[in-house]
């Protein structure tokens, strides 16, 4: 299947593509700091630069778009992957799971817990709400 859109378009929306700061993220940020938890951003010194990080606690929370880190879940399309070019975006985004695994693996050995939230359920406040504070 060849893709929709010229190379060139194709190119201007991957620079588009954020890396921090995402929306999923900024609403995550909004809900845990009207919790009143307070938190450090993408620390430089732990794997993965998690986006948030509670140093007292001892504990991170990533925001993972259901594309880019391949969420699994059946009822989330975002983690679909693309019908075009398969052969380098099924080794891109297998890279990006294991380096995710990765990066989970050495915090969790470090003593630290991990929450992974996916950016589809940013659409479920209440129950994000809930299991941020369970995990906090």
């Amino acid at each position: 299947m060849a893709d929709k859109v010229t190379p060139e378009r194709r190119s201007v929306n991957m620079r588009a593509i954020r890396s921090k700061d995402t929306a999923p993220e900024l609403a995550v940020r909004r809900l845990v700091h009207s919790m009143g938890y307070r938190y450090r951003l993408h620390r430089k010194d732990l794997p993965g630069k998690p986006d948030l990080v509670f140093s007292r606690r001892r504990k991170v929370i990533f925001v993972h778009g259901c594309f880019w880190h391949q969420h699994e879940l059946q009822r989330c399309l975002d983690g679909r992957r693309p019908k075009s070019n398969t052969g380098y975006w099924d080794e891109k985004l297998r890279r990006n799971v294991e380096r995710d695994a990765r990066h989970v693996a050495a915090l969790e050995a470090a003593g630290w817990e991990v929450l992974i939230i996916w950016e589809c359920d940013c659409h479920d406040a209440p129950t994000l709400s809930a299991r941020i504070a369970g995990f906090l």
